[in-house]
C-alpha cells in the first residue's frame, strides 16, 4: 500500500486517470454515433466502409470504462487488465498507421496535357490494393456500391456536363471515379457523343479498357482497370485522412497508458 504521504499523490492520480477515461468514453460514443449514422445513410453496399468505426466505438468505450471503474475503485486487477488492451489496442493502431502510410505512398493521377481531369492506371498502385480489386468477389460488391453512388449522373443526358462539346468536357475536373468508370480512356481514340455515349471504332488496342468499354448505362467502364484504379485513389485519399485522426488519437491515448502505467504502481502498491 502507498505510504501516507503519497495518498494525496495517489487520489489525484487516480482522478486524472478517471477523468480521461471519461473524455476517451466520450470520444467512442462520438466514433459509435458517426458509424451509426453514416451507416444507416448509406446503402446496403456502402455500409460496409462504417463497421469498423461502430466495432471500434464499442472497444473504446469497453477500454474507457474498465480504465475509469479500475481508478474509481483502485482495483490493481480491472487496472491491470486496461493497461494489457490498451497496449495491444495502440500497438495495433500502430501497425494500422504505418501499414496504412506504406500502402498509399504509392500510385496517383497521371495529367493529360491540355486535360482537366487525369487518368489513372491500375498499376500504379501498391501489389496489395491491387489484389483487393482484382478479386472478383470484392470487386463486384465494390461496383455494385459505385452503381448505386450514381457517380456517372453528372456525365449523362440532360445533366450538368450532358451539353458540352468533346473540348469543353475535355476540360471538365472530373474527379478520379468520374474520369475512371464513367468515359473510356483517351487511348481508344473513341467518337464522342456525349460523356457516356461514345462510337467504338474497330482497331487493335493496347489498353484493355478500350475492349471493355460499354454504351450501356448501367456498365459504362465498371468493368475497366481504370475504374478499379480511380476507386483505390478516392479510398487512398480518405484512408490518408483517417490516418491524420489515427496519429492525433493515438498521441492522446499514449498519454492516458503513460499515466495509467505511473499510476499503477501506487495502485498496485508497488511504492
Amino acid at each position: 500500500m502507498p505510504l501516507p504521504s503519497d495518498r494525496g499523490l495517489t487520489n489525484l492520480v487516480c482522478f486524472l486517470i478517471a477523468f480521461l477515461n471519461i473524455v476517451s468514453f466520450l470520444i467512442a460514443i462520438l466514433i459509435l454515433f458517426v458509424g451509426i449514422l453514416n451507416t444507416k445513410d448509406s446503402t446496403e453496399c456502402e455500409a460496409f466502409m462504417y463497421k469498423p468505426f461502430i466495432l471500434l466505438g464499442v472497444f473504446l468505450m469497453l477500454l474507457s470504462f474498465t480504465g475509469f471503474i479500475g481508478a474509481c475503485r483502485r482495483s490493481p486487477g480491472l487496472v491491470g487488465i486496461y493497461l494489457i488492451f490498451m497496449f495491444i489496442f495502440l500497438l495495433a493502431g500502430v501497425v494500422f498507421t504505418i501499414f496504412t502510410f506504406v500502402e498509399t505512398n504509392k500510385g496517383a493521377g497521371r495529367f493529360l496535357s491540355g486535360m482537366g481531369y487525369k487518368e489513372y492506371r491500375l498499376g500504379d498502385y501498391s501489389k496489395w490494393l491491387q489484389k483487393r480489386v482484382n478479386n472478383d468477389g470484392h470487386w463486384n460488391k465494390i461496383k455494385s456500391c459505385l452503381a448505386k453512388s450514381n457517380i456517372c449522373n453528372d456525365l449523362r443526358i440532360g445533366n450538368k456536363y450532358s451539353n458540352d462539346t468533346l473540348e469543353k468536357f475535355q476540360k471538365e475536373p472530373l474527379n478520379a471515379l468520374q474520369s475512371g468508370c464513367c468515359k473510356p480512356s483517351n487511348e481508344c481514340n473513341f467518337t464522342y457523343w456525349y460523356p457516356t455515349f461514345w462510337s467504338q471504332d474497330n482497331g487493335v488496342f493496347t489498353n484493355p479498357d478500350c475492349k471493355a468499354w460499354n454504351n450501356n448505362q448501367t456498365i459504362l467502364c465498371y468493368n475497366c482497370q481504370s475504374c478499379k484504379a480511380g476507386f483505390l485513389d478516392t479510398i487512398k485519399d480518405s484512408w490518408k485522412k483517417v490516418c491524420i485522426y489515427n496519429v492525433v488519437g493515438l498521441i492522446y491515448l499514449i498519454i492516458i497508458y503513460s499515466v495509467g502505467c505511473w499510476a499503477s504502481r501506487f495502485i498496485m502498491g508497488w511504492e
